[in-house]
C-alpha cells in the first residue's frame, strides 16, 4: 500500500478537491464519481459524500493508496 502524506494548509479540504490534488483521479468529475461509487474511505468507513470535509487527522484510503492528513507544514 502506497502512503501518503497530505499537509492540510486550510481548516479542510474537500474529499473529491484531495483525490483530484494528489492525482489519484484524473479529474475533478472523475474524483466525484469514485466516491460515489463507494471507492473511497474516510477513517475506515465508506464515504459517499464527494464534498465531505477532511480536516488534520484523518486518514483516506483507496485502492491501495491511503492518504494521510496533517496540519499543514509538518510533512512525515
Amino acid at each position: 500500500m502506497a502512503v501518503h502524506t497530505f499537509p492540510l494548509n486550510a481548516d479542510f479540504i474537500e474529499l473529491h478537491a484531495l483525490l483530484k490534488v494528489l492525482g489519484l483521479a484524473p479529474s475533478g468529475g472523475a474524483a466525484k464519481t469514485l466516491v460515489a461509487e463507494g471507492q473511497v474511505r474516510v477513517d475506515g468507513e465508506v464515504e459517499t459524500r464527494k464534498g465531505r470535509k477532511l480536516r488534520a487527522g484523518q486518514v483516506v484510503r483507496m485502492g491501495g493508496e491511503e492518504i494521510r492528513i496533517v496540519a499543514g507544514g509538518t510533512e512525515e
